[in-house]
């Protein structure tokens, strides 16, 4: 049988690329006994990093699940990466975890990563530690690093044990109020402040210990209000460690083990209902003697061994020979193999229970966010999604024939399973493949992903810019269509007017004709042949909108008029109005967030500005970075991702929405117009 819930931790390790997070896992594995000796990141054989990608650069690309016991308990840590253009993957299995352990470099301290990731953090109200870690590093200055977290993420951030002999050892503040040496403040300190902010949630534990003091807290009362604390977001622990020589690694591994909250003391997972169209919040407790209910936080699709579903079971048990329901599926999948995994090593157990992380083998039709359950009764419960950045960096995918066209589409569909912070979108107006990523580093590692294990070339382009026309005048237009060829002939004519409407109206069609000079049976032609050209264009060949189309005179014959007479009368009647309403070329206008340190804010302010946008305002945030709003031509922003880098030397982000369309400057309408070709049809 798997763990009981009260004996399962969940964790997943956060922080910037080269904080040390890979090697605190190894760490952590030889400690527990998971693992003989620790691998390193220059050998390329660590648990965590276990993808070929990931040994040749070095770095981590996916989140990984780390499985462990200690002692009596269970951990399923999980290792996400840290880089910039990967935060959405390691945001992305956070729904997964009670715990989140912020891992700051003590050489760089807190950054613009731990920033982004926090909010989320606060958001779902998971349990949150902090762990210093390369204590051991020359120079490192442990009391101002205390200081900026506390500026930064909180004063809640008070350290649980402090470091001693230069960073070689960590010594115990919480259960310990023995002083000995320490590197930064003091047992006494450190021991009483910690203490005070526990028992500050709970009243009648507060007024015990300003009576008695520390000593005379029960165990039991103590350890059930720390968890409340954590819960609360009213205590965020700090811990000291250096993975390189394994420091604070068995301290770390303690606090994990006695104080961080099992499935049973954290909050819960959110989840809701649909009540028609609204959603209904709902709790879910982890109890493993009720209905078995989890989600898939995670899926991993191999070529030829198919599709993994990484899962979170909420609530009750689950075990091989058990079957369950996916989503609206009306068909029961049976369970055939559970999986525990530890990297890429994986172990078959016979059951889980409540709280714990598994896997399901050949896995198909499961994808991320899939909910599992016994019965349909809750086909309707949904996990709250956690908002994943929006990706920006989008780039038009051509391949080299329609072989190779197949191939792609099956990689981009592979890739988009196991990476939910891309986009994938067939732009069918442009016929384009858009793949849309958090950056160039994202995107360049997708296709290569790609190209890996499907055989295939892939080339990217920029993606054609969505240009739109409008009308920004009224006018009147008129047109006879009149066709004799011998036999039966064609005869409509129509009167209309135009005028334009507020932006993102988009197009209404209105039939003001009196007295049935054009028959009723016609006026769905005539909004046919002016729909045909709103989206034709009309001087740019782009597609028109936010115009209003009023029909309010014709003529018919009883013999000659059919329907296409009064398409094509109406198309050209259309097209006579517009060319007298001033028609303009219009451009997406995005919205851009961009993060940069508060020194680059100057050329970065000035750099949007020269792409003809408009910044809007800044806000400095609490690590001393700077956040720019402003909104730019989407046309200028395909290229930013490499500007903001040599502006801010890689150390800038951004996001970006659509926000509105806005006219063009006289000169690109220009180039847009002779370049245009439009095609004749009668």
């Amino acid at each position: 049988m798997g763990f009981s819930t009260e004996n399962i931790r969940n964790i997943a390790l956060v922080g910037a690329a080269s904080t040390g997070k890979t090697l605190l896992c190894e760490q952590l594995l030889t400690s527990a006994g998971a693992i003989v000796k620790a691998g390193s990141i220059e050998q390329r054989d660590t648990v965590s990093d276990h993808d070929e990608r990931e040994k040749e650069r070095q770095h981590s690309l996916n989140p990984t699940v780390v499985s462990f016991d200690h002692d009596d308990t269970h951990i399923n840590l999980l290792d996400t990466p840290g880089a910039n253009d990967f935060i959405g993957r390691a945001i992305a299995v956070l729904p997964a975890v009670e715990t989140v352990a912020i891992v700051v470099d003590a050489s760089v301290g807190v950054d613009a990563y731990i920033n982004k990731i926090k909010s989320k953090l606060d958001d779902r109200h998971l349990c949150q530690l902090v762990i210093v870690n390369k204590i051991d590093r020359s120079g490192v200055d442990l009391e101002q690093v205390v200081e900026q977290i506390q500026s930064v993420l909180g004063s809640e951030c008070l350290p649980i044990n402090l470091p001693s002999n230069n960073g070689a050892n960590v010594v115990d503040c919480f259960f310990n109020s023995e002083e000995s040496d320490t590197d930064i403040s003091s047992i006494a300190e450190a021991h009483e402040k910690i203490i005070e902010q526990v028992v500050e949630v709970d009243e009648d534990l507060m007024e015990l210990y300003f009576e008695n003091g520390a000593d005379d807290l029960p165990a039991d009362k103590l350890h059930e209000t720390f968890e409340a604390a954590l819960a609360e977001g009213h205590l965020i622990p700090i811990c000291f460690t250096s993975a390189t020589t394994g420091a604070g690694i068995s301290d770390l591994l303690s606090v994990i083990d006695k104080l961080m909250p099992n499935p049973v003391e954290a909050n819960a997972a959110p989840f809701y209902t649909l009540d028609g169209e609204e959603q209904q919040p709902i709790e879910i407790a982890a109890d493993a003697e009720a209905p078995m209910l989890a989600h898939t936080f995670m899926v991993q699709v191999d070529p030829f061994k198919g599709r993994l579903g990484v899962i979170r079971l909420h609530r009750g048990k689950l075990a091989v020979g058990n079957s369950f329901f996916h989503g609206t599926a009306r068909k029961a999948t049976r369970v055939a193999h559970i999986l525990k995994l530890q990297g890429a090593k994986q172990t078959e157990v016979d059951s889980v229970s409540a709280g714990d992380i598994f896997a399901i083998p050949r896995a198909e039709g499961l994808e991320y966010n899939s909910m599992l359950h016994e019965s349909h009764d809750e086909e309707s419960v949904y996990p709250l999604k956690i908002e994943l950045p929006s990706p920006a960096y989008a780039r038009a995918l051509v391949a080299e024939d329609d072989k190779a066209a197949q191939k792609m589409s099956d990689g981009l569909h592979r890739v988009s399973s196991e990476d939910p912070s891309i986009e994938v979108e067939h732009v069918a107006a442009a016929n384009e493949t858009v793949l849309s990523c958090l950056g160039e580093i994202h995107l360049r590692e997708v296709l290569a992903r790609i190209e890996d294990q499907y055989g295939v070339k892939i080339q990217t382009e920029f993606p054609a810019i969505p240009y739109r026309e409008t009308i920004t005048g009224k006018a009147e237009g008129h047109h006879r269509h009149k066709k004799q060829s011998g036999g039966a002939g064609q005869f409509g004519e129509v009167y209309l007017r135009v005028e334009p409407l507020p932006r993102g109206d988009g197009f209404e069609f209105v039939d003001q004709v009196v007295n049935g000079v054009i028959p009723g049976q016609f006026i769905p032609a005539v909004e046919k042949g002016v729909s045909q050209m709103m989206v034709a264009g009309s001087v740019s060949g782009n597609q028109m909108q936010d115009i209003r189309v009023t029909v309010y005179d014709g003529k018919h014959h009883s013999v000659d008029s059919k329907e296409i007479a009064f398409v094509q009368a109406g198309k050209k009647a259309f097209m006579d109005a517009v060319s007298k309403a001033k028609p303009v070329v219009m451009e997406p206008i995005v919205e851009m967030h961009v993060n940069v340190p508060s020194e680059n804010m100057g050329d970065v302010a000035g750099d949007l500005s020269s792409m003809g946008g408009m910044v809007n305002g800044s806000n400095m945030l609490t690590d001393g970075s700077t956040e720019i709003v402003g909104q730019v031509p989407l046309r200028e922003a395909q290229t930013y991702h490499s500007r903001l880098s040599s502006l801010s030397g890689g150390k800038g982000s951004y996001s970006m929405h659509f926000s509105h369309y806005a006219a063009v400057q006289p000169q690109l309408q220009k180039e847009l117009m002779n370049a245009y070709q439009p095609i004749e049809d009668e």
